[in-house]
């Protein structure tokens, strides 16, 4: 298919406007307005379930969307992460944990493929654990802005779900970025069939 026919793709225009919406969702949260950076952030991931969806039901898989969502999705996490730490929502800890582990899976991935000892790269168990309490963790802390900004009563249960989400984050970032190592130390180790 040919560039800009897989760039027409809805699935990937889902997928751009997710991309396009990533600024405004900072400045709303810079601005200290979360209502409206939560329904951005909740309209984002709508266009994530959205895309693979009519992706498969439209017949409009492309090798542009197969880079392009996890990139969307990636960069939409990140830089949540990175101003929810910047306004002292989320521990820079966490934060440093989370971008230590992507940067880490990244380079190895982009060596490995590159040397062309490993062309699969399927997400694990505990990476795709660690990404749904991302995801998690970042409602999490957007819902409890969204109660202590309205002054609702809903925010004192928040706050400790908010913090376990996030020690869990800082857990599993490493557990994951050591499974990711074992799999891949184990798949270069294993000859090839002949």
């Amino acid at each position: 298919m040919p560039f800009l026919a897989q760039v027409r793709a809805t699935p990937n225009l889902l997928t751009l406007l997710r991309l396009f919406i990533v600024p405004f969702i900072v400045i709303e949260i810079l601005d200290g307005d979360y209502r409206i950076a939560f329904a951005l952030f909740l309209f984002a991931g709508l266009t994530d379930a959205l895309d693979g969806l009519l992706a498969r039901w439209l017949r409009q898989k492309t090798t542009l969307g197969q880079y392009l969502d996890p990139i969307a999705d990636k960069l939409l996490l990140s830089t949540l992460f990175l101003v929810l730490t910047h306004v002292d929502l989320i521990p820079r800890y966490v934060t440093v944990l989370v971008f230590s582990r992507d940067l880490g899976i990244l380079l190895i991935a982009t060596l490995l493929f590159a040397t062309g000892a490993l062309r699969d790269f399927r997400p694990s168990i505990l990476g795709k654990l660690n990404t749904l309490i991302q995801i998690v963790g970042l409602v999490a802390v957007m819902t409890e802005r969204v109660t202590v900004t309205s002054g609702w009563e809903a925010a004192r249960w928040m706050t400790p779900l908010t913090g376990g989400l996030l020690r869990m984050i800082a857990v599993l970032a490493p557990l994951s970025a050591a499974q990711y190592a074992w799999i891949i130390l184990r798949r270069i180790d294993t000859p090839a069939a002949v």
